[in-house]
């Protein structure tokens, strides 16, 4: 990992460290900013193995990349961008757009683009994967419509893949090598998925890809309901428009049953409850319930039998471990 920022360097070296710094780990490009003096900015750069993800915050920007600076060198890569806060606009492959907070972005390396990225005295921030061109489960071709076309975060697909990125940034730091590059074979997969949709091409997507994508919208629609103890294979494949048994299939292809996976994604979130001090007051049988367990029993015995101990305990363990920490 690459973490950069601007504090602690003299005022007069802030925007060019950046500049300089940028150009070399990402695209090369031409920055400049008309307020070198008050200039801020502070990056993490995260190598999954296939693909950048880069976690960003500046001011004001504006940024030039030539026909000329592209024939010294292109790594010919594709650019999504997740903008976080902020705004601004960019011109590319004939295309001029201005794009906001709550939108993906998305530019390529090999054509020449200008752009600018802020305000002064507002940071602006964002989610950056780069990948190479050729690593997109989608045609070329198909992708380069959605270039400078700034499209929005909704529900469904981009929904799932702007959760995606911004927990992939939280946690990116904790990865194996291994975790990180199957996170980056999933993630090339849903951004070729979101594009897919935008267009409405998903004909054009491999297999791989339109399983995954498919797979981590149900996973998503199941996190979202795990209150709810009714909840069903059933339900779950009726939403998504699917048979029992291509459920079954998808689920079994990552080596589990769709109630297993509901079970310990339900018991994960009992586990954390039980861990926070403010729920401390709160009986056990109704974190549980909270969480789709609605027999004492059957809750206890399946908690033990994933941690290794009893709800109860791991609520008092948890609680011994805070006192030792703070004393």
């Amino acid at each position: 990992m690459l973490e950069w920022h601007t504090r602690g360097l003299a005022v007069r070296d802030r925007f060019p460290s950046w500049r300089d710094t940028m150009s070399q780990t990402l695209v090369a490009t031409w920055l400049a900013t008309q307020q070198p003096a008050s200039f801020y900015a502070s990056a993490r750069v995260f190598d999954l193995g296939g693909l950048q993800l880069s976690a960003m915050s500046h001011n004001t920007l504006q940024a030039d990349r030539p026909a000329k600076l592209i024939r010294q060198s292109d790594p010919e890569v594709f650019q999504l961008h997740l903008v976080l806060t902020g705004s601004g606009g960019i011109t590319q492959a004939g295309r001029s757009a201005v794009f906001q907070t709550g939108q993906f972005l998305l530019i390529d390396s090999s054509r020449p683009y200008r752009g600018w990225r802020g305000a002064d005295d507002v940071p602006v921030e964002s989610l950056i994967i780069q990948f190479p061109r050729a690593a997109l489960g989608l045609r070329a071709k198909v992708a380069e419509q959605l270039v400078a076309a700034p499209f929005p975060v909704e529900g469904g697909i981009t929904g799932v893949l702007a959760g995606h990125l911004t927990q992939l940034s939280e946690n990116a730091e904790s990865l194996t090598r291994q975790n990180a590059e199957t996170l980056a074979s999933v993630t090339l997969d849903l951004i070729a998925a979101a594009c897919a949709h935008q267009l409405e091409a998903t004909g054009m997507l491999s297999p791989e890809s339109r399983r995954q994508a498919l797979l981590s919208l149900i996973h998503q629609f199941i996190r979202q309901r795990l209150g709810d103890p009714d909840l069903t294979a059933e339900t779950i494949a009726t939403a998504h428009q699917i048979s029992l048994r291509q459920l079954y299939k998808l689920f079994q292809e990552q080596g589990m049953t769709v109630a297993g996976w509901i079970r310990r994604c339900r018991l994960e979130q009992c586990r954390r409850d039980l861990a926070d001090p403010c729920q401390r007051s709160r009986p056990i049988q109704t974190i549980a319930a909270r969480w789709g367990f609605n027999d004492a029993a059957t809750f206890s015995r399946n908690f033990r039998a994933t941690y290794g101990m009893s709800p109860r305990d791991h609520r008092n363990l948890s609680a011994a471990d805070r006192a030792m920490s703070a004393s």
